[in-house]
């Protein structure tokens, strides 16, 4: 396991990026990363001859410029707070030219709940384009069961997002976010290298950029989601335009979640 010391402010999340987290499920962040840190990289992996699961950090090195970048501390501190760890599983996911897709799935065992507990960090050393058999992830349905052997049937489901990235892309997921990959139809390789981090202790307050008053305002039934206040996402946003009972099942998650992350609730 490993820990990380504070991040800048400046590199936090603000309230309504932890709302939308909240929501969907999922943030992307761009790397300031050098372009030869990314190429090196790469090009290590296109040279190696099998996988080291785990152990990839010990083959690649430099992976330690991503995992310790501010704006990955800095999100990782906003979501699960200062002590957070790094899990010893990580992974490097790569896409032959000519591979199938990968079906849908949940990480992890199905008790969904409200808990930001456990997320994953999926880092891409080269640009993703929509043929190279991109992630694919389902914004929103971290808080829903489904049983895996039905999920590996389902084929396009609407609002499913593709992860066409630029290099030196790093998302960070919800643990139990539905997620898979399209397949490769181009002549290039996709590397992604997964990695897991974990909560250690329950917020007692918030970790990131937080105004203590930003819920203490009226809803906005005029603009709802499209205000952007945390307050509104919370409450309307609804990315796969569920029904109105599967919604309102989401929205008390989603409080609780939020309760849970200021330290004004149980985690």
């Amino acid at each position: 396991m490993s820990t990380f010391a504070e991040a800048p402010t400046t590199d936090l999340l603000d309230d309504s990026e932890v709302a939308n987290f909240i929501v969907n499920g999922y943030h992307l962040l761009q790397l300031n990363l050098s372009e030869q840190v990314n190429e090196n990289i790469a090009k290590t992996l296109d040279e190696m001859l099998e996988n080291p699961g785990d152990a990839i950090m010990d083959v690649v090195p430099e992976l330690n410029h991503v995992i310790e970048h501010p704006l990955v501390r800095g999100a990782l501190i906003s979501l699960a707070g200062h002590d957070y760890e790094l899990y010893f599983h990580r992974h490097w996911h790569v896409k032959e030219p000519g591979s199938s897709s990968m079906p849908w799935h949940q990480d992890g065992k199905n008790r969904r709940g409200p808990k930001m507990d456990k997320f994953l960090g999926l880092y891409y050393p080269t640009d993703v384009s929509a043929d190279m058999g991109p992630t694919m992830v389902v914004p929103g349905t971290h808080f829903r069961d489904a049983p895996s052997d039905r999920m590996k049937t389902y084929s396009n489901i609407r609002g499913q997002m593709p992860m066409v990235v630029k290099a030196g892309t790093f998302a960070i997921t919800h643990f139990d976010l539905w997620h898979g990959t399209a397949a490769n139809r181009s002549s290039r390789r996709r590397h992604m290298i997964k990695f897991t981090f974990n909560r250690t202790r329950p917020n007692m307050q918030a970790t990131w950029n937080h105004d203590p008053e930003v819920m203490d305002r009226d809803l906005d039934w005029h603009l709802q989601s499209e205000s952007g206040h945390p307050k509104d996402l919370l409450k309307f946003f609804n990315p796969l335009n569920v029904g109105q009972t599967d919604k309102a099942k989401e929205v008390v998650k989603r409080l609780e979640a939020w309760q849970a992350l200021t330290g004004s609730a149980p985690a």
